[in-house]
């Protein structure tokens, strides 16, 4: 299956400058910026990752966050996807948010469960966006309520939504990518066909499948011993139903590396994104949200270009990176492939030379 949009790997390589920076020991920024608008979320999906937090419903500061965007762009922020611990349509200021983000010369992404992606919703932000991916995890209304736990009446309104998204995009000759993700559990492996049928017939431009990965704060359980390789028979149905413009992005990758060793000692990742939670606080990985002591500070005690400067940021990244067991983190996390990238190019092995 065609991994055109690297989902399955990482884009890293691609900003030479700044990791040839890193290897010189200088304090980078980063490149990408994951923003909670929200702490609040409409659904409680029986996989999430952040139930501990208690989907507290916190709204970040427009004009706050505006300023954020400013000082990232200034730093060299490349890319802010709204997304986080929360959903990010709940935020009342969200379209002119996004607007905002991209006439300051970065890229925008959005993550939502699809909900709340009225018609009137994509109108006003896909012609700003790179990639918009829906969170939908099955394939009928049944199986959706009980993993997202909530009404089946929303499965039905994501369906739709996601049709009229399609609408807006080809009307307005857009570029903009338009994927769903499902998380491959035991209560959805039936369906996941059902649904790339769906998305094909309303015009998306991906499905991805990812495996469930265990966050360590996560009071959520899936079954552990759940064999993503006994779905072979279904991985091969769904590569039947792609063609030129319907893809399927199936993280075998990650699953594989659900069950192998770590090739990295450290976490080393870090420098090259952060997170900012819907209370403002600025944090190195999303597996300590919540954590104070994790947080570089926040953004309304100081300027977010002080922050990412700070002392603290590289103290912080420091301790994480040389305290923490790797082996013991989250399996397959968003870091996980580059920190095998950088890795190597830190502990070339021999006969480099010979290329």
């Amino acid at each position: 299956m065609e991994d055109r949009f690297r989902i399955d790997g990482h884009k890293l390589m691609f900003h030479v400058e700044r990791v040839n920076d890193w290897l010189k020991g200088k304090q980078v920024s980063p490149i990408y910026l994951e923003i909670a608008p929200s702490g609040g979320c409409n659904h409680r999906c029986v996989f999430c990752a952040v139930d501990y937090l208690k989907y507290k419903a916190g709204f970040l500061d427009a004009d706050a966050l505006k300023k954020t965007v400013d000082q990232a762009a200034a730093l060299g922020v490349k890319s802010i996807m709204y997304a986080g611990e929360g959903e990010p349509l709940l935020h009342k200021d969200i379209c002119g948010i996004i607007k905002y983000t991209k006439g300051r010369g970065i890229d925008v992404a959005v993550t939502t469960n699809g909900v709340l992606l009225k018609k009137e919703v994509s109108r006003k932000i896909l012609k700003y966006l790179s990639w918009i991916r829906v969170s939908l995890n099955a394939g009928t209304a049944g199986t959706y309520c009980k993993i997202h736990r909530t009404r089946k009446e929303d499965f039905y309104k994501v369906i739709e939504n996601l049709r009229e998204a399609v609408k807006v995009k080809k009307a307005g000759k857009l570029k903009t990518t338009i994927g769903v993700q499902l998380l491959l559990i035991p209560g959805n492996a039936k369906e996941v066909v059902t649904l790339a049928r769906i998305l094909k017939k309303i015009g998306v431009d991906y499905l991805t499948v990812k495996p469930y990965s265990q966050h360590p704060l996560s009071g959520s359980r899936i079954n552990p011993k759940f064999n993503y390789k006994s779905q072979i028979s279904m991985y091969e149905k769904l590569r039947g139903l792609e063609d030129d413009r319907f893809k399927i992005a199936l993280r075998d990758e990650t699953m594989k590396r659900l069950d192998s060793e770590k090739e990295y000692g450290r976490c080393l990742g870090l420098p090259f994104w952060a997170y900012i939670d819907a209370n403002g606080e600025v944090y190195a990985c999303s597996a300590f949200l919540g954590k104070k002591e994790y947080s570089f500070g926040n953004i309304y005690k100081d300027s977010f270009k002080d922050i990412i400067k700070s002392r603290r940021r590289r103290s912080v990244m420091a301790g994480i990176s040389s305290k923490t067991d790797v082996e013991k983190c989250r399996k397959a996390c968003r870091l996980d492939k580059i920190n095998s990238y950088l890795w190597e190019l830190s502990n070339p092995g021999p006969h480099v030379n010979f290329i």
